[in-house]
């Protein structure tokens, strides 16, 4: 699935799961193929950058993201999220609080890889 590769940045290797401009139940499809593909790398070693630009998200799709979160969180070094204003901060709490670990939210592609690669870098809006 091209929704889900491994790009690379400033020569670090990322998990790009790519969830831009997608509907709700693309959305939840795709969550539940990224703990396989996640599975594949090395264990404590992953820089995940999910994007959800302009994406739709339902009840169900979140539920998926949640446990792929929770799945995944023993195979990250770090992860990032795209948002653009279309998941509600509480809902973000909510995955992080499932899967025991900081998301930081990033308004663009470039401003995740940049924390990915440098985690020293500031988030762009803050939560």
């Amino acid at each position: 699935m091209d929704r889900i590769r491994v790009i690379t940045h400033q020569g670090h290797r990322i998990l790009l799961v790519d969830f831009s401009g997608c509907q709700a139940d693309e959305v939840a499809k795709i969550a539940d193929i990224v703990p396989n593909a996640v599975a594949q790398e090395p264990s404590g070693d992953v820089l995940l950058l999910a994007d959800f630009s302009n994406t739709q998200l339902s009840r169900d799709a979140m539920e998926r993201i949640k446990i792929a979160a929770a799945f995944n969180r023993r195979h990250l070094k770090r992860s990032a999220w795209v948002l653009t204003g279309n998941l509600p901060k509480p809902a973000h709490n909510s995955v992080e609080r499932f899967s025991t670990r900081e998301i930081p939210v990033f308004a663009t592609r470039d401003e995740a890889l940049a924390y990915l690669v440098h985690p020293e870098a500031k988030q762009a809006n803050g939560t």
